[in-house]
């Protein structure tokens, strides 16, 4: 029996030798699909290998009818309808590991970035003018850092910051203890208390949604400093704006938006003390390697021989 794999989206080629590789699978690798081009070509796939280019709907899924498995290149599946992938019986899989180190990487460089006015400093020198007194920044070391969420990344995070001499608080209310010495597991109210970067790396849930806003931001360390790239819907974008605008927040860097790309007006695009960069986070040439193998690999054996991890919907296992 030969199963149809379509790969409607932009991986690297070592994930495509994968597949055509192995006995019993035919691979159609189209590159990014537009959405109705994608949804029409769907229709004879028995799983398909994704990133972000794609949203699998549930119209989408409606069209689908021999489709038993999704592959995510990467963490996010915030481009799945999980629940209309359950009711039509499709395991959705993704490859939280891969991009760990990329994303932590980041993180740290947008700290820094927070931290010492580099991507200012740049623009300014590139303007012609010598700013140095206008850009007197802080340092690492002896400040207290906050992660909220201490999964893979979080805990990479820590890891790197524990070379910078920061204090170390985590908040996440599935890892009851923290299993990387120095690192102290506090309620989120003390996290916003005592922190004086906060770092976010939760997944979008009705608790999370929004979850920096303006009751969480008063209860913040005045000159706090905020990074985000997890997930825009994180953070209420016009509450974080007015805080930096007053100063209650000294500075946020920002990597990620509810609508990618985000539109001109976003309230936190242009801000003097707001760092933007489009959506980084697994943006090494290592990382994309990585992730679009395991997804490969993924969808590999759990056509051929029936196994399945990292699966994002569970109750489709019944």
């Amino acid at each position: 029996m030969t199963f149809h794999v379509l790969v409607p989206d932009d991986v690297d080629q070592a994930a495509l030798d994968i597949l055509n590789a192995a006995e019993g699978l035919q691979v159609t690798a189209t590159g990014k699909l537009p959405q109705e081009e994608f949804k029409a070509r769907i229709v004879d796939a028995d799983a398909i290998v994704i990133r972000s280019g794609v949203k699998v709907t549930a119209d989408v899924l409606a069209n689908a009818p021999k489709l038993k498995a999704i592959a995510r290149a990467g963490v996010g599946v915030d481009n799945v309808d999980l629940e209309a992938a359950t009711r039509h019986g499709v395991v959705v899989m993704n490859t939280p590991g891969g991009n760990t180190i990329a994303t932590a990487e980041l993180t740290m460089g947008l700290m820094l970035s927070l931290a010492r006015f580099i991507p200012q400093g740049d623009a300014s020198l590139k303007a012609g003018k010598w700013e140095r007194k206008h850009m007197v920044g802080v340092e690492l070391r002896g400040k207290t850092l906050g992660i909220v969420g201490f999964g893979r990344i979080g805990r990479a995070v820590a890891q790197r910051a524990r070379a910078f001499e920061m204090r170390l608080l985590a908040y996440d209310p599935f890892v009851p203890e923290s299993p990387i010495e120095g690192v102290r597991m506090v309620d989120l109210d003390t996290l916003y208390a005592q922190s004086d970067f906060i770092t976010l790396h939760a997944l979008i849930t009705e608790e999370t949604q929004h979850m920096i806003n303006a009751q969480s931001i008063a209860k913040m360390k005045d000159g706090v400093r905020i990074i985000n790239a997890a997930r825009g819907a994180l953070i209420n974008d016009q509450d974080l704006a007015a805080a930096l605008k007053s100063g209650k927040v000294a500075g946020a860097a920002v990597d990620v938006y509810e609508v990618e790309p985000p539109p001109p007006n976003h309230p936190l695009v242009g801000l003097p003390n707001v760092i933007d960069t489009p959506h980084l986070g697994a943006s090494t040439s290592d990382a994309q390697v990585t992730v679009a193998i395991e997804a490969a690999e993924l969808i590999r054996d759990f056509l051929l021989k029936g196994e399945k991890q990292n699966v994002c919907n569970p109750a489709v296992l019944g």
